[in-house]
């Protein structure tokens, strides 16, 4: 059970961040995952007042503000145009519609929770973080970093020429996902991203060059085997070790194969 004993809602993002900074302080973001913690939040910060659940698209690049809900994700026409339906494919399965209404994007992030669609999906983009105290930080970055005191603004998507693709493996259809794996080929970069492995997704690149010459049925097997004898996996008991590591060859051929069909019709 969560114990709350201040809550306040910040009416700048400066307020936030300083309010941030004192111990036993947290930012809610939906509080969804927060809920199921056993802990004592002294304060409780609430940015909702702040204009920060908004998604703007702009020429060259989408601005999604930290609490937008991942609802509006799920739903925006232009974020998954550029994508291919890579988002709302990511998002339409996390629990039900009535939680997505209410987790926002910034928690979702900021969390770099080991079974994350969120996180898996938008690594594969060319993603940033803008933080209040850190300023902006690509997302391939972020994800590695230690968990601090700054406060989440917004995510930016910039709209860099690509092709994406999002598939899960679930034991049941709003489960947390077994594996999650993101394709993409972002201005000529192939890239996978892989979830729930199940610690926190990590951005595989083709440092072998096995896709050098394009795509076809036996460089998409041979990267994907490669992706999967690279990525380190671990059992829980949604699945085994071995078991998600087969899952990831599976999948990331399946994605790449998407990838250059989509290619094909451009």
């Amino acid at each position: 059970m969560v114990t709350i004993q201040n809550y306040v809602r910040a009416q700048s993002i400066d307020e936030a961040y300083e309010l941030n900074q004192k111990k036993g302080s947290c930012i809610i973001g939906g509080m969804l995952w927060t809920k199921m913690q056993d802990r004592l939040i002294q304060t409780a910060i609430d940015m909702c007042d702040l204009g920060l659940d908004k998604i703007e698209e702009r020429e060259d690049e989408f601005i999604i503000g930290a609490m937008t809900s991942l609802r509006q994700i799920e739903l925006h026409d232009g974020l998954n145009k550029y994508t291919h339906g890579a988002v709302c494919e990511a998002v339409k399965d996390i629990v039900g519609v009535q939680f997505r209404n209410l987790a926002t994007i910034g928690g979702s992030i900021w969390g770099r929770f080991g079974f994350s669609d969120i996180l898996t999906v938008f690594l594969a983009m060319d993603a940033f973080v803008e933080l209040y105290h850190g300023g902006m930080i690509p997302l391939r970055e972020f994800v590695n970093m230690k968990q601090d005191r700054d406060v989440i603004v917004h995510l930016i998507i910039r709209k860099t020429p690509g092709v994406f693709a999002y598939a899960s493996v679930r034991n049941q259809r709003t489960d947390f996902p077994v594996i999650a794996c993101s394709a993409s080929c972002v201005d000529g970069e192939y890239r996978l991203a892989v979830g729930a492995r199940p610690g926190r997704a990590i951005l595989v690149l083709d440092e072998e060059g096995l896709l050098t010459g394009g795509l076809s049925d036996d460089t998409e097997k041979a990267f994907a085997n490669w992706v999967s004898d690279k990525v380190p996996v671990g059992s829980n008991h949604r699945a085994g070790a071995e078991y998600r590591s087969r899952l990831i060859r599976v999948l990331g051929q399946r994605l790449l194969k998407k990838i250059e069909e989509e290619q094909q019709w451009k």
